[in-house]
């Protein structure tokens, strides 16, 4: 494993008490920064935590709720004192189902989570970041927010807008030192495949040139990259993970 410096770094991972955001916390605590996990998940929070340890707070929160964002950051800096790097890891898959079919409630339910979600972690963190003078930002969006997934329509156009919001981002915040950057995986073998079909899981397996599903070690190996000072002249730009499905 390469090594990276964070040492003195404090990191937000929401989602971060499984899979990708899980992996990434890991990482982050691994390369010497101070993690805070954030997700709605209270029992699985408390593990992840433990396993961490001491370098390691968390916050259970809904990303979907201004308020709830409000009061972890709160919270976090209480704990932390400051905060350098917000990665937006949080999201769920909805269902598998064609548009025509897709329930209004369902798509709501994706878009509150996975763009909103994202949306309200970076507008709430921007303005300390922006004050410090530096800071990192990397939102997890997916190759089916550049492709768009059948059956999956409410998934991928939120992780379409993830990518726009950190274009748009990006731009806003290029002269603060604050860098905004997101990262497009195409399927990872997590515990999100049990929301799938497994159709649909057979479905992306197949557009994967190395036909093989990403392991959540790679994802989080060039998210923590993003989140040092060695990334310095990218923002608003996509980094892709997609086994060459989407080299673009």
């Amino acid at each position: 494993m390469n090594q990276l410096d964070l040492k003195g770094r404090n990191a937000i991972v929401t989602g971060g008490a499984a899979g990708i955001g899980f992996a990434i916390a890991s990482r982050l605590a691994g390369a010497g920064a101070r993690v805070a996990l954030w997700d709605r998940d209270a029992a699985a929070l408390a593990a992840s935590a433990q396993t961490l340890g001491a370098a390691v707070s968390a916050q259970q929160v809904d990303v979907s709720d201004e308020a709830q964002v409000q009061d972890a950051l709160a919270r976090t800096l209480q704990a932390l004192g400051h905060v350098d790097v917000l990665v937006c890891s949080a999201g769920i898959t909805g269902p598998n189902m064609t548009v025509a079919d897709y329930p209004l409630d369902e798509w709501k339910k994706v878009l509150d989570v996975n763009l909103t979600g994202v949306f309200l972690c970076n507008k709430t963190l921007v303005p300390h970041l922006v004050a410090n003078g530096y800071g990192r930002i990397v939102n997890i969006a997916s190759i089916a927010g550049k492709e768009g997934n059948p059956n999956a329509s409410a998934y991928s156009a939120s992780k379409a807008g993830v990518i726009s919001l950190t274009k748009s981002l990006g731009k806003e915040l290029a002269r603060s030192g604050v860098c905004v950057n997101c990262v497009t995986p195409a399927a990872v073998k997590t515990g999100m495949f049990s929301q799938m079909t497994q159709t649909h899981i057979d479905f992306m397996l197949s557009k994967i040139p190395m036909a093989r599903f990403g392991e959540v070690e790679e994802i989080a190996a060039l998210v923590a990259w993003l989140c040092t000072e060695d990334c310095s002249f990218s923002t608003g730009a996509v980094f892709d993970l997609s086994g060459g499905r989407a080299v673009y």
